[in-house]
């Protein structure tokens, strides 16, 4: 018989040059692209710092901490708005010259957005099996692209220390039940108010001893601010907490809030106050609803992106380097398109994961002149161009996925980093 034709030999070949290059290619390319993201942002001139410090010597010399003022072209007048706690947290560095204190804040600020980035980058890693620095690499320079870091960065703000604490928190010491849960994020709302979102959402969540630990060490702090600053502190918690023009004007397409946006809305006339209210009451109950949802179906970092949100949404005045909680929606939504199935529902989560992250990017102040006109948004487009960032956060709010990784329980938040 004649021997059976047998089938031609397959011959892989390994491109793994070949992948490596694509992978340098990318990483440069986008580390090309940072510098012309920054090249605006300069402008700042590390502008929120250069205050900290300047109502610091003002304050060293004997004059009242919260009578300084400086001028601003968009703003008006700015005053030191810190709690106590965070002066004391501040008048160390008003010992060093200025250029020192702007090189300390600046590499601190990059060398948290490197660790929380791989603290919220690894277990996507290890659950889709991704090339781990080269995924790294990339995620650390988009972090670092979008505006809220850029403003961080250029303005000299503190933001990225309070989600290290945060983070540190609800992703370690809470779903582990530690000794210190609580802390940091009770730290974080001492230091700048708005973190204590989180201490309403571990009680939604019904981690009442996180809560408790939470609470009481925001209390401790501010007491011991208030043992060594006892003037300021019964200054600022009886009037100047309360006295929202001294951050800036509400009005301003920077404030990307709910009250913002009626207040763009409605100039020259004040908003409603009572529609915000009514606002603020339904976003906080809905999205801490989902995101205790979340928490108990095992997936802590949606919870606390989620609330993240919340607490952006409701704020009075949330500037965007407040806004840091779009960069972990976008890797809830990564690892949520990474894990689905072929079809409609993956395509629809990797749009929204690149729309969120080119909107992020390019931002709603940084190309932007708005100018210090009191002008309403009369138009849809202004509506949508001045309002971007709480129109987004609101879509988020209703569709971020929260992902099963084990059996709800009442009492837990860990997300185990292999789950699926």
């Amino acid at each position: 018989m004649p021997a059976e034709p047998t089938s031609p030999t397959v011959v892989v070949k390994d491109d793994t040059s070949g992948r490596t290059a694509r992978r340098i290619v990318t990483v440069l390319a986008i580390a090309a692209v940072l510098p012309a993201l920054y090249l605006n942002g300069w402008k700042h001139g590390f502008f929120d710092l250069k205050i900290y410090m300047s109502a610091m010597e003002w304050w060293a010399t004997g004059e009242p901490l919260y009578d300084y003022v400086q001028p601003d072209p968009v703003q008006g007048e700015l005053f030191f708005t810190y709690p106590p706690l965070g002066a004391l947290l501040l008048s160390p560095f008003a010992l060093l010259p200025l250029n020192a204190t702007v090189t300390i804040f600046t590499v601190l600020t990059v060398l948290a957005v490197v660790v929380t980035t791989r603290w919220l980058v690894d277990p996507v890693i290890a659950r889709h099996n991704l090339p781990r620095v080269f995924t790294l690499t990339v995620a650390v320079l988009l972090v670092l692209a979008v505006e809220s870091t850029r403003e961080t960065i250029t303005f000299g703000q503190i933001n990225m220390l309070l989600v290290v604490l945060i983070l540190a928190d609800l992703l370690f010491a809470v779903p582990r039940n530690g000794r210190w849960a609580g802390v940091g994020v009770g730290l974080a709302t001492a230091l700048k108010l708005y973190p204590g979102i989180f201490i309403v959402y571990l009680l939604a969540c019904r981690r009442w001893r996180a809560a408790a630990v939470a609470s009481a060490t925001a209390a401790g702090a501010t007491l011991l601010a208030a043992a060594v600053l006892p003037l300021e502190s019964w200054r600022y918690w009886t009037h100047e907490l309360w006295a929202t023009d001294r951050v800036g004007r509400t009005d301003y397409t920077g404030n990307q809030s709910l009250f913002g946006l009626i207040h763009r809305l409605t100039v020259p006339q004040e908003p409603d106050r009572l529609l915000w209210l009514a606002l603020v009451a339904v976003v906080a109950g809905y999205g801490l609803w989902r995101a205790a949802r979340a928490a108990r179906a095992g997936h802590a970092l949606a919870g606390l992106t989620l609330t993240g949100l919340v607490g952006a949404l409701i704020s009075p005045i949330t500037w965007p380097h407040h806004i840091y909680w779009f960069v972990p929606a976008v890797v809830v939504l990564v690892d949520a398109a990474l894990g689905a199935r072929p079809g409609s529902t993956r395509r629809r989560l990797w749009l929204l994961a690149v729309g969120v992250a080119v909107i992020t990017v390019y931002g709603v102040v940084t190309f932007h002149d708005w100018g210090t006109a009191l002008v309403p948004t009369d138009t849809v487009a202004d509506f949508v161009d001045r309002n971007v960032y709480v129109l987004l956060g609101l879509v988020l709010l209703a569709v971020l996925p929260i992902r099963n990784s084990r059996p709800i329980q009442s009492d837990t938040l860990h997300e185990t980093p292999t789950a699926r």
